[in-house]
C-alpha cells in the first residue's frame, strides 16, 4: 500500500502540469509577439516601400490611364507587332501614327509638370526642347536613315498646319460659341497706353521672328533655282548651315528677351492677371520631380521606338494607298502627331482664352521654323548628311504665303468664325495641292485614282 505523503505528491506532481499551463502560455505568448517585433528601422524601411509602391502605382494611374487619350496607347504594340507578323506598311503607319499621338500629349504634360519645379526661366527651355520632340525625333530618325525631303516636308507641314488648320479651327469653333460677340486677344483695349505697346511688341516679335525663319528657307532655294551659287550644290549646303546657326542665335535670344529682358511682355496687364486668378484655380503639380523627369525619359524612349517604325513604312504606305510622300508627309504627320496639341488649343478658344489659343498655334510655329529646323540641319551637319535649307521652290512659296495671310488675320487683333473658316478653307487648298504635287528632287509620280482628268 502506498502512503498518504506518497499519494499527496503524487497528487501534486500530476497537478503540475495543469497549474503551471497558464504560465507556460504567457511565456510562449511573449516569445512569439518577440519573435514578431520589429527594430524602428525595419518598420521604417517597411513604411518607405510602402510608400513608393503607393507613389509609383499613383503615379501610372496618373500618366498612363487618367487621361481619355490614353485609350491609344496599344496601337503603338500593335504596330509593332503587325511590322513583324503581316509586313503591311499601310497598316503599320496607321497603327504607329495613332499610337504616338497619346504619347505626344503625355510628353508635353510630363514637360509641364517638371516646369512646376524649374521656375520660368528653366521651363521655358524644357518647353522649348520638348515642345515639339515628337517632331524632332521622327526627323532625327528620318535623317538617319537619310530621308531628308521627310524631314523637311514633316517640319513644314507642323508650321502650315499650326498656322492654319490649328488657328482656324480654334476661331472658328470660339466664333461659334461666342457668337454673340467679337472675340479679343492680346487685350489692347483693357490696357493702358504701355501696356498696348508692350502687347503689339510681343505680337510683333512673333512674327518678326517668322519672316526671318521664312528669310533663312527662302535665300538657299532661290540660289539654288536661279543657279547663282559660286559651287554649285555646296554654297546652298554652307549657306544653309550658317543660317542655322544665325537663328539658333536668334532663338536663344528671344527665349532670354522673352524670359528674362522683357518679361512684363508675357505678363498679365493691369487687372487682367487678377481676373484670370479669381476665375481659375492655382494649379498645383501632379508629379514629383523625379517621377516627371523619369516620366520624360520613359515616353522619349517609347517614342523613339515608334518612330522607327513610322519612318520605315512612310514608302510602303504611300505605295499601298497610293498617296505621294509629300502629302503623307506635309499633311498627315503633322495632323495625326499634333493631334492632342491641337485639341487644346480649340478648347482653349471655347474658353475664350484666346492669348493661350495663339501662344499654341503661333508658339509652336515658330518654335519648329526658328529652333527644330536649324536644329536639324546641324545634327545632319553632324551625321554627315547633306541636310539644307532648300526646301524647293513650291514649299518655300506655300510657307511664304502662308506667313502673310495668317499675320493680315491677326493684324486686328479680334477673331470671328469668318476668319476662321478662312484659315481652314486656305489649309484645305494647300493639302490639295501636296496631293498632286511631284516632288522635283525625287521625281516621285503617283498615278492619282481620284484625279478628274483620268480615264
Amino acid at each position: 500500500m502506498v502512503s498518504r505523503e506518497e499519494n499527496t505528491d503524487l497528487d501534486s506532481d500530476e497537478e503540475i502540469p495543469f497549474s503551471s499551463s497558464p504560465a507556460k502560455r504567457k511565456v510562449h505568448s511573449l516569445d512569439f509577439e518577440m519573435g514578431h517585433m520589429h527594430s524602428p528601422s525595419d518598420v521604417a524601411k517597411s513604411r518607405s516601400f510602402n510608400f513608393m509602391r503607393i507613389s509609383v502605382l499613383r503615379s501610372i494611374y496618373i500618366v498612363l490611364i487618367k487621361a481619355k487619350i490614353n485609350l491609344l496607347l496599344p496601337f503603338g504594340p500593335l504596330a509593332i507587332v503587325l511590322h513583324y507578323i503581316t509586313g503591311k506598311h499601310g497598316w503599320v503607319f496607321f497603327f504607329s501614327l495613332v499610337g504616338i499621338m497619346p504619347l505626344a500629349e503625355r510628353l508635353g504634360y510630363a514637360t509641364e509638370q517638371l516646369a512646376f519645379y524649374t521656375g520660368p526661366t528653366v521651363g521655358g527651355l524644357l518647353n522649348a526642347t520638348f515642345g515639339n520632340a515628337t517632331e524632332m525625333i521622327i526627323s532625327i530618325y528620318a535623317l538617319k536613315n537619310g530621308m531628308i525631303r521627310v524631314v523637311q516636308q514633316s517640319l513644314l507641314g507642323s508650321i502650315l498646319s499650326n498656322m492654319l488648320l490649328v488657328l482656324g479651327c480654334a476661331f472658328f469653333t470660339g466664333g461659334i460659341i461666342h457668337y454673340e460677340k467679337v472675340q479679343i486677344f492680346n487685350k489692347l483695349e483693357f490696357c493702358s497706353e504701355w501696356g498696348q505697346l508692350l502687347q503689339q511688341a510681343a505680337a510683333i516679335v512673333n512674327s518678326g521672328l517668322l519672316l526671318m525663319a521664312v528669310m533663312g528657307i527662302m535665300f538657299p532655294a532661290v540660289l539654288h533655282f536661279t543657279h547663282s551659287e559660286v559651287h554649285f550644290g555646296k554654297s546652298e549646303l554652307s549657306l544653309s548651315r550658317f543660317s542655322s546657326c544665325i537663328m539658333l542665335v536668334a532663338y536663344a535670344s528671344y527665349l532670354f528677351f522673352q524670359l528674362r529682358s522683357q518679361h512684363n511682355l508675357y505678363s498679365p496687364v493691369d487687372g487682367e492677371g487678377e481676373n484670370n486668378e479669381d476665375s481659375d484655380e492655382e494649379e498645383a503639380p501632379e508629379l514629383t520631380q523625379w517621377e516627371a523627369i523619369g516620366w520624360l525619359a520613359i515616353l522619349t524612349a517609347w517614342v523613339s521606338i515608334l518612330s522607327g517604325y513610322l519612318v520605315d513604312a512612310i514608302q510602303g504606305a504611300s505605295d499601298s494607298l497610293n498617296m505621294p510622300v509629300a502629302f503623307i508627309s506635309v499633311i498627315l504627320l503633322p495632323i495625326m502627331g499634333n493631334a492632342a496639341e491641337h485639341a487644346s488649343a480649340i478648347m482653349f478658344a471655347i474658353k475664350d482664352k484666346l492669348d493661350i489659343t495663339l501662344g499654341v498655334a503661333i508658339g509652336s510655329s515658330t518654335q519648329i521654323s526658328m529652333f527644330v529646323i536649324p536644329f536639324c540641319v546641324v545634327i545632319g551637319w553632324i551625321m554627315g548628311k547633306p541636310m539644307d535649307l532648300n526646301f524647293q521652290l513650291f514649299e518655300t512659296a506655300t510657307l511664304f504665303i502662308t506667313v502673310l495671310v495668317v499675320a493680315f488675320m491677326l493684324q486686328e487683333g479680334t477673331s470671328n468664325y469668318f476668319k476662321g473658316l478662312m484659315l481652314i478653307l486656305c489649309y484645305l487648298i494647300v493639302a490639295a495641292s501636296f496631293f498632286v504635287h511631284v516632288d522635283p528632287s525625287t521625281g516621285q509620280v503617283v498615278e492619282n485614282p481620284y484625279d478628274l482628268g483620268a480615264e
